[in-house]
C-alpha cells in the first residue's frame, strides 16, 4: 500500500502523514490506532507501535486459562464439538495445540516419534516430520508447499523469533520432491486438499481457519480453530456423521466411520409459502425474514 493510498482509506491528508512518517508530526494516541487499523495490523505489534510513540499498551495479554476467557474459550469448545465427527483443532500463534475434538484420533494414528506428542504439541512439526504424520500424507509435497507459503507470510508479517526458526527447522525437513521444484497446482483446483491415509482408505479433506472477528486481547486474537471437512463429489453428496433436516442416509459408509448422506434440493416452494404467495403485499404482515424462514423449512404442511 502506498502512502497515499493509506491516507485515502485513514480519510487523512498525504502531507500529515508524511509529516508522521519522517518524525515532523508526532501522531495521537488515536492516530496510531487508527493508522493501524488501516493497516490491519496484529494486536501485538499494535501495542509495539504505542510503545514506539510513548504511550501505553492498549490491549490486553491474559493467559487462556484466566476466569475472563472462560466464555471464549467455551465457544471455542462449542465450535470444535459441533465439527465432529470431522476434524478439528485450535492453535495459538506459535502453532501450538491448544485443543481440539475428539475426531483428531485418526491424524494421530501411527505417529513414530512419540516426542512429537509431548506437550506443547507443534502442529506444523507433527504435519511435516518424517516421524509424524508426514509418511502418510499422500500429497506432502503440496501440503507441505502449502503450509510453509502460510508460515513465510506470519513471518513476514510478525517477524516472531519463534517462528523464523520453526520456518528453518520445518524447511530443512524432506519435502517428498523430486527436485528443488515447487509442487505441481491442478489447474483446475479450488483449494488445497489435505489426502491422508488411513488403513486402506485415503480420507481427502479441504480445511478452514476460524478466528475471533473483534477480539480485544492479544492472546485470543491470535487464537486459530482450524477445521477439516470433506469435499462433496460430484453428485452432490459429502460424507457426514450427523443427521440434518433435509438429507437423507445412505446404507454405505465412509472408512473414517462417518455415514454418507445426499442432500434433498427442494425444486418447489412449500405449501404454505405458496399460500402466502398469494396474499397481496399491501395486506402482508410477516416481514420477509419471516417469509424466508417458512420458505426454507424441511417439511411444512
Amino acid at each position: 500500500m502506498s502512502q497515499l493510498d493509506l491516507a485515502m482509506e485513514a480519510e487523512i491528508s498525504q502531507r500529515h502523514l508524511s509529516f508522521v512518517e519522517s518524525g515532523r508530526a508526532a501522531p495521537s494516541r488515536d492516530m496510531v490506532l487508527h493508522l493501524a487499523e488501516q493497516l490491519s495490523i496484529p494486536l501485538r505489534q499494535r501495542n509495539q507501535l504505542l510503545l514506539a510513540a510513548g504511550f501505553a499498551p492498549s490491549f490486553g495479554e491474559r493467559p487462556l486459562d484466566d476466569a475472563s476467557m472462560a466464555p471464549a474459550m467455551a465457544a471455542v469448545e462449542t465450535v470444535l464439538k459441533a465439527h465432529e465427527p470431522f476434524p478439528a483443532l485450535t492453535v495459538d500463534r506459535h502453532w501450538n495445540l491448544v485443543s481440539a475434538n475428539a475426531a483428531i484420533g485418526p491424524f494421530l494414528a501411527n505417529v513414530a516419534d512419540a516426542s512429537l506428542l509431548k506437550p506443547p504439541v507443534n502442529v506444523l512439526r507433527l504435519s511435516l516430520h518424517p516421524g509424524g504424520i508426514a509418511p502418510r500424507i499422500v500429497n506432502l509435497a503440496e501440503w507441505r508447499t502449502h503450509l510453509l507459503e502460510r508460515l513465510k507470510r506470519q513471518n513476514d508479517a510478525t517477524a516472531d523469533p519463534v517462528l523464523v526458526e520453526l520456518e528453518r527447522e520445518l524447511r530443512a525437513c524432506p519435502s517428498g520432491l523430486r527436485g528443488s521444484r515447487p509442487a505441481p497446482v491442478e489447474p483446475n483446483a479450488i483449494v488445497h486438499p489435505l489426502k491422508l491415509a488411513h488403513g486402506d482408505a485415503v480420507l481427502s479433506f479441504i480445511s478452514t481457519i476460524t478466528v475471533f472477528g473483534t477480539p480485544l486481547d492479544v492472546t485470543l486474537s491470535e487464537l486459530a480453530i482450524e477445521s477439516f471437512s470433506p469435499p462433496t463429489n460430484r453428485r452432490g453428496r459429502c460424507w457426514c456423521g450427523w443427521r440434518q433436516s433435509g438429507l437423507t442416509q445412505r446404507s454405505r459408509d465412509h472408512p473414517s466411520g462417518a455415514t454418507a448422506l445426499r442432500v434433498r434440493v427442494r425444486s418447489r416452494p412449500s405449501w404454505r409459502s405458496r399460500q402466502m404467495m398469494k396474499i397481496p403485499a399491501a395486506t402482508t404482515i410477516m416481514p420477509p425474514t419471516s417469509i424466508l424462514i417458512v420458505a426454507t423449512s424441511p417439511k411444512t404442511r
